[in-house]
């Protein structure tokens, strides 16, 4: 584990994304809320930000840090395609990138075992951190893709 003793408390921000693809009738089904095991939206914020939480423990060598803020949110940016995006804040010694990802793959993960039942070839793809802000190294986007 990378010593980080010696950096200053600094308030740090990250966003990660994943998006999945879906059949148009699982599409149908996540957005009104009638998949057989409830709402896939719901079920997949709150895993996201519990998974966001457990980075620690899950990342071998990751950090824990006090988390001050999650959120994960959804987004329809083109038919069949469900973007979840992962917003993680704290004010540590280093950063939240790993907390973002987490909370956007767990999130993804959680959609795909709501919609199995119906469509067992949901692909999810594109897990990666969209920003970063604060501490030494300042701030990074990811570029346009």
């Amino acid at each position: 584990m990378v010593d980080v003793g010696a950096k200053s408390a600094a308030e740090r921000r990250a966003v990660a994304a994943a998006v999945l693809i879906l059949s148009p009738a699982t599409e149908a089904l996540v957005r009104e809320q009638a998949l057989p095991k409830g709402d896939a939206l719901v079920c997949a914020q709150v895993a996201g930000i519990l998974a966001a939480k457990r980075t620690a423990e899950l990342i071998p060598l990751c950090h824990s840090l006090p988390l001050s803020s999650v959120e994960v949110t959804f987004a329809w940016p083109a038919p069949g395609r469900l973007e979840v995006r992962a917003v993680a804040k704290t004010v540590a010694q280093t950063g939240v990138e790993m907390e973002a990802l987490t909370a956007a793959s767990i999130a993804a993960l959680t959609i795909y075992d709501m919609v199995k039942g119906v469509e067992k070839g949901v692909v999810i793809e594109s897990l990666r951190l969209l920003e970063k802000h604060g501490g030494k190294s300042g701030s990074w986007t990811a570029p346009a893709r």
